[in-house]
């Protein structure tokens, strides 16, 4: 059942998308060569609760920590451990926040020092095939719509859809309905009305999109090792078009070291 969400809860939702986002720019600003994905957790955390919110991913169906780490071949739901970051590694970072009873969730990959021109191809893509996805989250259209336009500019610039990960609905829960593939034909599926919340999320690699789920029962990679992407946003579908409700500034340094939509 898809829950419609109230003008005063997309306003709940996006304070909560607030905070995602400032964990995020922070995220930004800590990782870097030698830091350990465990000390990035606690960061999380931390900024999270001192903002009056809750990590809605600790504890969530037995995951044990505040932020999804996933690096490299990683593609979500990684772990946060005594993994070290090194240069030349890329980390998606998941984020979600639980505040006022209401869920934002958004993820980001980041480059650590100097990463491969593939690999920043790659990071480029994700962007730009989630900020398409956003422009078709429109009264009246449907969520295959938001799915062809992920997959067209995925596969244009010679990349996989992973295809068995999805996004969802989101707001009173962490998943809600409907899913939202980042594949698929233009007019199908759920229609999308005012009201809606949608975490949108492509997920993409370098190479095949089959994926293995690791012995922890949570970390998923991509089948063949190669290099994974993976950018979120929560976003509200309004009259006046899509609301993006974990909306975040990259800091300058981001910008120049990815030159993402250049």
């Amino acid at each position: 059942m898809i829950v419609l969400k109230s003008d005063a809860e997309i306003e709940k939702m996006a304070a909560a998308g607030a905070v995602v986002a400032r964990v995020l720019n922070l995220m930004e600003t800590e990782i870097a060569e030698g830091i350990t994905t465990a000390q990035l957790d606690e960061l999380a955390e931390q900024t999270v609760r001192d903002a009056g919110g809750v990590p809605t991913f600790k504890g969530y169906r037995g995951f044990p920590a505040s932020i999804c780490a996933s690096p490299n071949a990683m593609v979500v739901h990684g772990i946060p451990s005594s993994y070290t970051v090194v240069d030349g590694d890329i980390l998606s970072v998941d984020v979600g926040v639980t505040l006022d009873g209401l869920v934002a969730d958004s993820a980001w990959t980041f480059p650590v020092g100097e990463i491969s021109e593939r690999t920043r191809e790659l990071l480029a893509t994700c962007e730009k095939a989630l900020l398409a996805g956003i422009e078709q989250a429109q009264p009246g259209n449907h969520v295959g719509d938001i799915s062809a336009a992920v997959q067209q500019i995925t596969e244009a610039a010679g990349f996989a859809v992973i295809r068995t990960l999805v996004g969802h609905g989101v707001g009173r829960a962490m998943h809600e309905d409907p899913q939202v593939p980042n594949f698929g034909e233009p007019g199908s599926g759920t229609e999308l009305r005012e009201g809606m919340t949608i975490a949108i999320e492509p997920m993409i690699t370098a190479g095949t999109h089959e994926i293995a789920l690791a012995d922890d029962e949570w970390s998923i990679s991509t089948a063949d090792g190669s290099m994974s992407a993976h950018f979120e946003h929560t976003v509200a579908i309004t009259t006046d078009g899509p609301r993006i409700l974990t909306v975040r500034t990259v800091p300058e340094s981001a910008a120049a070291a990815t030159s993402l939509l250049a």
